[in-house]
């Protein structure tokens, strides 16, 4: 059963509650916390873009920099940096946007949206946040000489090496039903536990493998894998060395250079409840409290523009 793990006060009144399950790894790999449903399959939604990018890597992927292998793990916010990424990858690889079959959207960034919108522009697949996953899978199919058409069918080969590179990186799950992602994509149901493990494979890995190159790319490039203001950009700029990605419905998983790593999953999918928690598993795994990780660990609450309260883990709860 999940338990208690973020809540809302204002004005000293505990107003709601985030519920979830959470699993903590130390740099070995033992479990330091462990609560609610860490054993049970989620589905890792955006937090599944590093292991597969990393499968990408594995089957010939070759991004010009590290940039470009940034933007394969993202889930941008649709800003112009962001959109020239996804638009480059293509052309190197021989597409246009038309080869997208990630959903047409606008940004998500509110100020990019808006430029859109006052253009008189319409939603496109380029500013869906998946898009340059979807970019970066069709270079790899393009590298293989494999058919582009159909590269959202499970059965494509490069689904089913996504899905043999997944299955090795969280460890030992049995490979069950896939789902759909939002972006159109097979998901895989992966524990929280192992989940946490591939945030450690990827932090610890050798140089000169494919791990170290997608942890090296989110840790360089924070504001490309997100966008401005979101989670994990605030999160890497805290806590240098850092690998995290947040994932839809109240997913997220990262590791630190040492191999200690988290993973959680909120019930009702809130995305308020990320950053004070995520602040305060990094604080239990040993991180000092500065300005900055303060800040993220208690989200204000406001009343009539004035702050009256916080958003927090909650106390004492590991």
């Amino acid at each position: 059963m999940s338990v208690e793990l973020v809540e809302v006060v204002r004005s000293g009144f505990r107003e709601c509650i985030h519920r979830g399950s959470l699993v903590v790894l130390d740099p070995r790999g033992e479990v330091i916390v462990s609560l609610g449903e860490v054993h049970t399959p989620v589905y890792p939604r955006s937090s599944n873009k590093p292991l597969q990018a990393t499968a990408m890597l594995r089957l010939g992927f070759a991004p010009r920099n590290t940039a470009e292998l940034a933007i394969a793990t993202a889930s941008h916010e649709g800003e112009s940096d962001h959109i020239e990424l996804v638009e480059e990858l293509l052309a190197y690889s021989g597409f246009g946007e038309d080869a997208l079959q990630c959903p047409a959207d606008l940004p998500g960034n509110e100020l990019a949206r808006a430029e859109v919108l006052a253009a008189g522009r319409a939603p496109r697949p380029a500013y869906m946040n998946c898009s340059g996953k979807h970019a970066a899978m069709l270079a790899t199919c393009a590298v293989n000489n494999w058919p582009t058409a159909n590269y959202l069918d499970s059965a494509h080969p490069l689904q089913r090496a996504v899905v043999e590179t997944i299955l090795d990186l969280t460890g030992d799950i049995e490979e069950t039903d896939l789902g759909i992602d939002g972006c159109g994509l097979p998901i895989v149901p992966v524990p929280l536990i192992n989940l946490a493990h591939a945030y450690s494979r990827l932090a610890t890995a050798d140089p000169d493998t494919p791990e170290h190159a997608v942890a090296d790319a989110i840790r360089e490039h924070p504001f490309l894998i997100s966008g401005s203001g979101k989670d994990d950009l605030r999160l890497i700029q805290a806590v240098p060395g850092l690998v995290c990605k947040a994932g839809a419905d109240g997913i997220h998983a990262g590791a630190l250079p040492n191999g200690s790593a988290f993973a959680f999953k909120i019930d009702d999918g809130h995305e308020r409840a990320r950053l004070p928690l995520t602040a305060a598993v990094l604080t239990r795994l040993g991180i000092a409290v500065d300005e900055k990780l303060a800040a993220l660990a208690s989200q204000p609450v406001l009343g009539g523009g004035a702050r009256v309260g916080t958003v927090r883990a909650v106390p004492g709860v590991f």
